[in-house]
């Protein structure tokens, strides 16, 4: 509606369209992963906040952070559940506080690190391309958001997750 009327015909509803079929396709194979995370849990190499934190961004990087969520928090309470004495103060999640803060950081700040690990990226892209923007590649743009956000990743598990 704050566009004007012509421009507003002018979208593309393509890529609109391809982006929705791969995160279909991304959110209907998340449940044999859930059913294996919950199996193997206390193999993962979670527990502490810097790893998850580092895990979870990479995974949500190549991934939607919301299904890398989803496995990383049931991988987590899975492994919780299977020591001999479970973590206290984990609350409704199965999970202790600062390994779920620590994933849900990862997920969220690391998922734009690419155009697949983020909806809009994805989607942006596709439609700059549709009106013949040249986009930087997928290597580029990981390279770009390695160099830039690196450094603030970094400083994020010193001061947060050590």
């Amino acid at each position: 509606a704050l566009a004007p009327r012509e421009r507003r015909r002018e979208i593309h509803w393509e890529p609109l369209s391809e982006v929705a079929i791969v995160f279909a396709g991304v959110f209907a194979t998340v449940t044999p992963v859930l059913e294996l995370v919950r199996a193997h849990g206390p193999d993962l190499p979670l527990g502490t906040p810097a790893r998850d934190f580092l895990i979870a961004g990479a995974l949500s990087s190549v991934l939607d952070n919301a299904p890398t969520y989803l496995v990383l928090v049931e991988g987590a309470a899975s492994a919780n559940r299977s020591l001999a004495q479970p973590l206290a103060g984990v609350g409704t999640t199965g999970v202790p506080e600062s390994v779920l803060a620590a994933i849900s950081c990862g997920c969220v700040l690391m998922g734009a690190n690419t155009y697949i690990g983020n909806g809009p990226n994805l989607l942006v892209r596709a439609m700059a391309e549709k009106d013949g923007v040249a986009m930087p590649g997928f290597f580029r743009f990981l390279g770009w958001s390695v160099l830039v956000l690196g450094p603030i990743y970094a400083a994020i598990v010193v001061v947060f997750f050590r």
